[in-house]
């Protein structure tokens, strides 16, 4: 698999985390980068949504680690390690026991704990493209993590 780039807009770049939740095959991690306003929590809720789950789905920015259970039948696990200040600190929650058969693991801020993420994932870089209303988005593999549905609506 190869990195893909495109530039999205807001919707298109929903539409595809849509797509991620309902199709992606798990194990499924995926380390988002970007500054702050790139779009990442966009993109997570977008997945989490995508795999059934309804209502809000806020950042857990202050929670370091949402997870839901899903009625697709998969558990997403939404961490955001931007408050971490030591990267041990990822084992109090439960870092060791991600992943799993039936995971869709989200990692927000990912070069907290740069040194021990997994060896299988894709990374997402986010970051505003010229014009404020689109997203440049690069999505790389690392390992052999299941394939993403194609990103849509590239402008």
């Amino acid at each position: 698999m190869a990195e893909r780039v495109a530039e999205l807009s807001e919707a298109a770049l929903v539409a595809w985390g849509e797509r991620i939740g309902r199709e992606a095959e798990t194990p499924l991690v995926i380390a988002l980068r970007g500054d702050l306003g790139a779009g990442k929590s966009t993109l997570a809720r977008a997945i989490v949504h995508g795999t059934g789950v309804a209502g809000d789905v806020p950042s857990p920015t202050f929670n370091l680690l949402f997870r839901y259970d899903t009625p697709r039948g998969v558990t997403v696990h939404h961490l955001d390690l931007y408050r971490l200040e030591d990267p041990d600190e990822v084992w109090d929650l439960g870092w060791q026991e991600l992943g799993a058969a039936d995971d869709v693991v989200l990692i927000e801020w990912p070069e907290r704990a740069e040194t021990m993420l997994p060896a299988t994932r894709w990374e997402v870089e986010l970051e505003e493209a010229a014009g404020g209303d689109l997203r440049r988005v690069a999505a790389t593999p690392v390992g052999a993590p299941p394939a993403l549905p194609p990103m849509e609506g590239a402008r």
